[in-house]
């Protein structure tokens, strides 16, 4: 995809990890006043999906061209973090609800359940929305690892088994999942389409900036506000709520049609701003390196090192010293995680040959034969 473009996906991912954190962080409890940019966490999610969908495209026709290599990176590098999430959660939220318990109005109940849903990636199935203790953002992981999955059964069965595949996917995962995935396959769209990558650089100038017009003038409106509430008088309070964190859909295609524009004409335009981006080439790749740990932690870390600190939210200094603190403990624990998923993967892959050559392998002659 090119370095300066590829530079600018990994300072994007970074940038919408940090709204997340900020979003998650804007608590009175930790600082009195109003965080700026702290009202954007789930548009920063929205990005993640497009993101992801360009990423997984670009992936499967460069490097993983077989089944093997696919499911072998997307569950080393879901599960490389997923698994510490797991264990540290409620680990983290046990400590915090001695040191401070007023701080947790989360989910402390149902352990062996919540464990397990969210082990197997069915904490949102259906119009379920199972909570993991603090870790609020995981409900995004789910959706993510669920588009994995259907996008490799869609690239890697034989022709015949697709469909039914893919339809008894979606039958398991339901439709709450499926209403995310126009968002996320935008993004493999936007790898795929030869047309948006043969268009002029005046072209790529105005998408990246109708685009980017575009995303400021959405939240200005507070379009993300605005709309789920119309969408509630539409189809009712019970079955809003129970579409969870799809509820925001209508938002989420316009901020993905929009992240989509911007990404088809910075793909562009990026080679002509690059001395500008090369310095930012190594500092922001490795900084992205610790995005997926920073997201599936930052919660119950930032309500851990709170309760520890127990400062004063007046000003911003409680916030900062906490915010410092988290990003130890991500930088620290990234360095196991994310950092440790190739050893994962090469292991996984092991696994699946031998698995492909047990099921390639004819059945034993009967005797007598």
């Amino acid at each position: 995809m090119g370095r300066a473009f590829s530079t600018y996906l990994d300072l994007v991912r970074f940038v919408a990890a940090c709204l997340v954190y900020l979003w998650h962080s804007n608590m009175r409890l930790l600082v009195e006043d109003k965080l700026p940019a702290s009202g954007y966490g789930h548009s920063a999610v929205t990005v993640f999906f497009v993101l992801s969908g360009l990423v997984i495209a670009y992936a499967t026709d460069t490097k993983e061209k077989t089944w093997i290599d696919y499911s072998a990176s997307r569950l080393s590098r879901v599960y490389s973090v997923v698994i510490p999430a797991i264990i540290l959660t409620p680990l983290l939220d046990a400590a915090g609800r001695v040191l401070y318990p007023e701080l947790y109005a989360y989910p402390w109940d149902r352990f062996a359940l919540r464990i397990a849903g969210c082990t197997l990636m069915l904490n949102e199935a259906w119009f379920i929305s199972i909570t993991y203790f603090s870790n609020v953002p995981y409900w995004s992981i789910a959706f993510e690892f669920w588009y994995y999955v259907l996008f490799g059964l869609s690239m890697f069965l034989p022709r015949p088994l697709r469909l039914p595949a893919v339809i008894g996917c979606a039958v398991l995962i339901g439709p709450k999942l499926l209403l995310l995935l126009p968002v996320w396959w935008s993004g493999v769209v936007l790898y795929r389409w030869r047309w948006l990558q043969q268009r002029s650089l005046g072209f790529a100038w105005a998408l990246v900036v109708v685009s980017s017009t575009g995303i400021v003038l959405m939240h200005w409106l507070d379009l993300y506000h605005v709309w789920p509430k119309q969408l509630e008088h539409l189809i009712g309070t019970a079955l809003h709520t129970n579409l969870t964190f799809a509820r925001f859909f209508p938002a989420d295609y316009l901020l993905g049609a929009l992240v989509f524009c911007n990404f088809a004409g910075m793909r562009i335009v990026a080679p002509t701003i690059e001395p500008l981006l090369t310095p930012l080439e190594k500092p922001v790749k490795v900084l992205a390196g610790y995005t997926f740990t920073l997201y599936l932690l930052h919660q119950p870390l930032l309500l851990f090192w709170t309760a520890v600190v127990r400062g004063d939210p007046k000003g911003h200094g409680f916030w900062v010293i906490v915010t410092l603190l988290t990003a130890l403990s991500v930088w620290a624990i990234g360095h196991f995680t994310e950092q440790k998923r190739l050893p994962l993967r090469r292991a996984l892959q092991r696994l699946f040959q031998r698995l492909s050559l047990a099921l390639r392998r004819p059945a034993a002659a009967p005797d007598g034969a």
